[in-house]
């Protein structure tokens, strides 16, 4: 399949029972987002308990998503823009406080970088502010103190017979307005109504003109199942639960075994690896990084030869009007580096080590150059890349020659 959209879950998915991504797992996600396909990091947390994790895997600079509050909100990276939210009603409030209150429940919700609920003692509570980074705020009365219109409430007991039992009455109470669920033992959730994963998906699937057959939705939860439903390849962990493995194309590994990457690497890696590789893609992506500043553009790439064009422009020119050398050694890098990513297994990882250049003539503002990059060899530990770059008149300007390291993943 050509994955375009790969969504985790990130609790039990993405994350080992440290609550880390595996140095495996983040290598395997780095590369696929080089060669141009964007991840949705769908979870319950709130938006800003998943902010670390996007800057852990570079989602802030190659353009993905995060999908939080299981559906509630939709953010899109780099520019951080609020693409979908639904929120509660401020004015069911006082009725699931007093409901809470009546059962002996501790309720919060998320606000910003804090958690507000009436009982900031409790271990469960601190625990998830912990994991998400946020502090918590004591309230005397909830629904007098909560002035905003909450994404998600959430109600807390060790007592799961009764969680189970308010579930049910709310189900048939609450039809129409909003919907609850137990994502946890001791957490019942209330959300807007229709909000869940699947749902909030397949909105950005469609804003995003990607059909479900190029999706590739991983997860372990109950929670996941609609979207691992949804998807062209739904993946469960090897730690989720028998049903939701039931719901799934593929079973791959634990998290505690580095099941992402795992999966990423059969059928994301090894895809491109034997495929036309997406130049749309790549080039959308990489708007935000070195080659976009300078105006790179991949034009054609295989396992024998890789291309792009740069502008001579105010962004690559030198104060007198001709080619930049650095620019030009930057471009080298940028076709080199996406030939070695071609070369590479699936379980392998490829590093910059070393660049040489020979200028041997100018190319000046207003023209565009063309690098053509060739492997000059492919060793087990090592690529060399040779890179000459002509004028718009085939003129050769530059010969670079380019080294990579290549290393297995760990």
């Amino acid at each position: 399949m050509n994955c375009k959209l790969l969504v985790l879950d990130v609790d039990g998915t993405l994350l080992n029972e440290a609550k880390k991504i595996t140095p495996r797992t983040k290598t395997a996600l780095l590369k696929i987002q080089h060669l141009g396909v964007r991840i949705v990091l769908a979870s319950g947390r709130p938006t800003y308990g998943l902010r670390a994790l996007v800057k852990e895997l570079a989602m802030d600079k190659n353009g993905g998503f995060i999908l939080s509050y299981n559906g509630g909100q939709i953010i899109q990276m780099p520019d951080d823009q609020l693409l979908f939210e639904k929120r509660i009603d401020p004015e069911l409030l006082p009725y699931l406080e007093r409901k809470a209150r009546q059962n002996g429940f501790p309720i919060f919700t998320y606000h910003g970088d804090t958690i507000l609920t009436t009982h900031p003692e409790n271990g469960r509570i601190r625990r998830e502010a912990e994991l998400n980074g946020m502090c918590v705020k004591g309230v005397s009365g909830f629904a007098d103190a909560i002035d905003f219109s909450p994404c998600k409430c959430m109600l807390v007991s060790e007592d799961e017979t009764a969680l189970t039992r308010l579930e049910a009455h709310w189900k048939r109470r609450l039809a129409g307005s909003l919907d609850v669920f137990r994502s946890e033992n001791y957490f019942l959730e209330i959300v807007p109504q229709y909000i869940d994963k699947a749902n909030t998906l397949s909105w950005l699937m469609e804003k995003l003109s990607i059909d479900a057959k190029d999706v590739i939705a991983i997860g372990d939860g109950v929670c996941d199942v609609t979207m691992i439903q949804m998807a062209g390849l739904g993946v469960a962990m090897g730690n989720a639960q028998a049903s939701v493995k039931a719901c799934a194309d593929y079973v791959t590994d634990s998290n505690e075994s580095d099941g992402v990457a795992t999966a990423v690497e059969k059928h994301i890696l090894s895809a491109i690896h034997h495929s036309a590789v997406p130049l749309d893609q790549l080039n959308a992506q990489g708007r935000h990084a070195l080659m976009g500043n300078l105006g790179i553009q991949y034009t054609y790439a295989s396992e024998e030869r890789v291309e792009a064009t740069m502008p001579v422009d105010h962004r690559t020119r030198q104060p007198f009007g001709i080619l930049h050398g650095g620019a030009t050694l930057a471009l080298a890098e940028t076709v080199a580096g996406l030939g070695s990513f071609i070369l590479c297994a699936p379980d392998e990882m490829m590093v910059g080590m070393q660049i040489s250049g020979n200028h041997l003539s100018s190319a000046h503002e207003g023209d565009t150059v063309r690098a053509v990059a060739t492997a000059i060899h492919r060793g087990r530990s090592s690529h060399v890349w040779n890179v000459d770059i002509f004028t718009s008149t085939d003129k050769l300007i530059s010969s670079v020659r380019v080294l990579n390291s290549i290393m297995k993943k760990r």
